[in-house]
This record gives C-alpha cells, structure tokens and sequence, in this order.
C-alpha cells in the first residue's frame, strides 16, 4: 500500500509543476485522496462488499467532485488533476501513468451489458472536459483533446479532437505528454485546405480578391 502511495505521488510530482512536496500533495491533492479512497473501495469490491465498496465511493465523490466506481480498474501512476466533475464507471480500466483533467467522463453509451466502458491504455492524455463514451481502448500514448468526444477507438500515438473525435496522427511532430492546448484541429485543417484549393482555382481563372478577402 505505501509503495503505492509512494509511486502516485511521485507520479503527481513529475507532472504537476505546482506540486511542491509530498506532504503537500498527500493531504490536499483531491485527485491523490480520491485514487487512495479508490483503492480502499476496490479492495472491499474485490471482496464482495459491495455495500461498503460504495459507500466509501459515494463518500469520496461528496467530499472531492470525483466519482469512481469502486469496480474500475486503475493502474499506477493516474494523476487526476483538479478533479472536479470526473466520472469513472463501472468497467472501467485505466493503465499506467494516465494523466486526467478536469470534468472528463470516462462512461457506457446506455446501451451495453458487461463492458460497456472504454479502456485507457499507458501514458494516455485525457484533456479537461473530454467524454470517453463506450467499450473500445483508447491505445498507449494517445491524447484526447479538451472537450472531444470519442466514440470509438482511438489509436496509439494518435490525437483524438472534436465532436465527434476524429483522429489525427502526430507522426514525428513532438507534443509535450502534459500538451492539451497545441492538438491538430482536423476541421481547420480541412477549411484551410478547402481555402487554398479556391484561391489556386481563382488565380487559373484570373480572379484577383481585393485586401479584405472579397472577390
């Protein structure tokens, strides 16, 4: 349990540069006491208790915004930053060093028996109010950008963005694993591409646009 402990808290530290120290980081990191609270509930979960499994679940989530259902499955090294609004269901699993802002909905569609949640892989990005919703894998080392909605599989190394999420490839480009502001946008892509193929349309037929973009 304490080498557990040990290694959150050290994951937290490396990814939060606000974090100043361990005492700091167990006592008021309200993501930190909900995973610990979350262990404590799983455990009794595992054993059947499932009454005492949520109650301390329910109790965790009036007391940090954060709710985690007592039979997901959390790796270690989940860092949940901020906190508030996150909701974790049911068939959850989550893998290693994951990284959750603020407001995100790891959920089923409504309409699934069994597993009916997705799959975090490793070293996985959610950003602040991004929606999981369904039992597919979003794959090692993917980032979901603030606000997407991913309804389907995301894979590895790639970015999902939008509503719905579409998937965009980061290839050799660099992103910073705590970067959830500086993410392809696909649509703007797309309309600037739209944008050049009118403008070389325009210069083969001789249309001259004055300096405010007008024909």
């Amino acid at each position: 349990m304490f080498k557990q402990w040990k290694e959150d808290i050290a994951a937290i530290r490396t990814r939060d540069p606000a974090a100043r120290n361990n005492f700091e980081v167990f006592f008021l990191y309200a993501g930190f006491k909900a995973l610990r609270r979350h262990r404590r509930a799983h455990w009794w979960y595992n054993r059947k208790h499932y009454f005492i499994a949520r109650w301390i679940s329910e109790r965790t989530r009036r007391k940090t915004g954060i709710e985690i259902h007592p039979a997901a499955k959390i790796g270690k090294g989940l860092f949940i930053d901020h906190g508030s609004g996150v909701v974790i269901g049911e068939t959850v699993e989550i893998g290693d060093n994951v990284t959750i802002y603020q407001g995100v909905t790891l959920g089923g569609t409504g309409k699934d028996k069994g597993k009916r949640h997705p799959s975090i892989g490793n070293n996985v990005l959610i950003g602040a109010g991004a929606a999981i919703l369904g039992p597919f894998t979003v794959h090692d080392n993917a980032r979901i950008a603030s606000g997407a909605v991913v309804l389907k599989e995301v894979p590895e190394n790639a970015t999902a963005v939008g509503v719905p999420a579409r998937i965009v490839r980061i290839g050799d480009q660099k992103i910073s694993p705590l970067d959830h502001v500086n993410t392809p946008d696909p649509v703007n892509q797309c309309i600037s591409q739209l944008q050049k193929d009118v403008d070389e349309l325009k210069a083969k037929l001789g249309i001259q646009r004055d300096t405010n973009g007008a024909l």
